[in-house]
């Protein structure tokens, strides 16, 4: 089977290279599938540049989203073959979706919501999953809190900007310049605050005064940094991830003097019936109309590396997908 195969570290459009390799053999726990689309995220930017907590150890082929029909299963997974599938791929052991087969975690395997095409279904699940997380486990959103999304055009701001919306939130899209903002308009954010030197005080007059009860991060540095200092009272700093390359540096008498809270947010770790739970709610609001697929972009397997690449260069507003 064809793969994108990367060895070394540096830029995607570098280090991504097609080759023919053998099908992965699932073990326990994992299964195999043809892939019909798999999603492009950051992780993967890392992964080739070396720099991804969890890149494998030598040649791998990236991808950590995918949609795809079962074509075999290892011990002990209760799934049968020609089903189709979206979830979390064995990316850790090499094993990503940038091919044309691949291996994903049988216990972050789910069936495609309602409403989703197998396109939208790849770059679905992650990027939601780690919403819900922020917003509802850790979060405590509530209908009509305030809440500020930094990165709001990317794939994980997508997937804030609207489960905001659709759970009653009041959401400000955090945005770098027009075009992005104009994006997340039609997303349905509420506001739309552009980077700047005063980013808290043009949260502060957004909310009348009142600061934002919640910020999800998924950018770290100075810009999380800034805007934490809008929090209201009882605020929560919702740290998801670092895109600017360092998380932010919050001081803890600040936390104290304000009465406002850091909270970390991993989506890792969740029981199977508790991911159930959130695949559940997920899909009903899909079903509902209430949330939209994250997907603004597909493109061709053949032509990967350099839209991975243009990813990596911050030149991509929304989500991408790669078809097969």
């Amino acid at each position: 089977m064809r793969a994108w195969r990367v060895a070394g570290a540096g830029e995607p459009a570098d280090v991504m290279r097609m080759v023919e390799i053998e099908e992965p053999e699932p073990a326990a726990g994992q299964l195999r599938v043809k892939v019909t689309a798999a999603g492009v995220g950051l992780p993967d930017v890392l992964m080739c540049r070396g720099t991804y907590p969890l890149t494998p150890g030598s040649e791998f082929t990236p991808g950590q989203e995918a949609t795809g029909v079962i074509t075999a299963v290892g011990p002990g997974v209760d799934l049968r073959p020609g089903t189709t599938v979206m979830g979390v791929t064995n990316f850790i052991d090499g094993h990503g979706s940038f091919a044309e087969e691949c291996l994903i975690l049988a216990n972050s395997a789910f069936p495609v919501p309602d409403g989703l095409t197998d396109a939208q279904a790849a770059g679905f699940w992650i990027p939601h999953l780690t919403a819900w997380v922020g917003l509802v486990d850790r979060g405590r959103l509530q209908p009509g809190d305030w809440l500020a999304v930094l990165g709001a055009a990317g794939g994980s701001g997508i997937a804030a900007v609207q489960l905001g919306r659709a759970l009653g939130a009041q959401v400000i899209a955090v945005v770098s310049d027009e075009a992005r903002a104009e994006f997340t308009g039609q997303l349905g954010a509420d506001h739309t605050a552009l980077l700047g030197p005063d980013l808290a005080g043009r949260l502060r007059e957004l909310t009348d005064g009142h600061g934002v009860d919640l910020v999800y991060d998924p950018v770290g540095g100075s810009v999380a940094e800034e805007a934490s200092s809008a929090l209201a009272r009882h605020g929560r700093l919702l740290a998801v991830g670092f895109a600017s390359g360092s998380w932010p540096r919050i001081e803890t008498h600040n936390l104290v003097l304000t009465n406002t809270s850091l909270v970390g947010v991993f989506a890792g770790g969740y029981s199977r019936s508790e991911l159930d739970g959130i695949h559940g709610a997920l899909a009903d609001l899909v079903l509902n109309g209430r949330l939209r697929n994250a997907v603004t972009e597909e493109v061709p397997f053949d032509e990967l590396p350099a839209a991975v690449q243009r990813l990596a260069d911050r030149s991509v507003i929304g989500k991408l997908v790669a078809v097969l």
